[in-house]
């Protein structure tokens, strides 16, 4: 009994993490008066961006990654980032609009140790 109460307490943490791990956030970025608001966001890998275009003209959001096409007014776009590392993006309709997404690592123990007593 106490070996399958072990093992099903490694299982539980070992699910948990990988829930917690594949679950991100979602940022929001409005695009607004021909800019990013914000114009800089760190996130977490596994997080999503989204940009809301609330003006009245398409925007576009391109990256090195990614690229949004034509986003029409009311419309939005969003992208997942999985990997660590500064992403530069800009309109491609209006390359004065530029924007910056920082992706920090998620931190996510590699194993768990469990002590019992005997």
């Amino acid at each position: 009994m106490k070996r399958e109460l072990i093992i099903f307490m490694i299982l539980s943490l070992f699910f948990l993490a990988i829930g917690c791990a594949s679950k991100g956030e979602i940022f929001y970025v409005r695009i607004q008066n021909s800019a990013f608001y914000p114009d800089s966001i760190t996130i977490s890998s596994g997080d999503t961006v989204r940009w809301t275009n609330l003006d009245s003209t398409p925007h576009t959001v391109v990256g090195t990654d990614f690229s949004s096409g034509n986003i029409s007014s009311g419309d939005s776009y969003e992208h997942m980032f999985n990997k660590a590392g500064t992403y530069n993006y800009y309109c491609s309709i209006d390359p004065s609009m530029r924007g910056i997404v920082i992706v920090k690592q998620l931190y996510v123990p590699k194993s768990r140790h469990l002590y019992t007593a005997d």
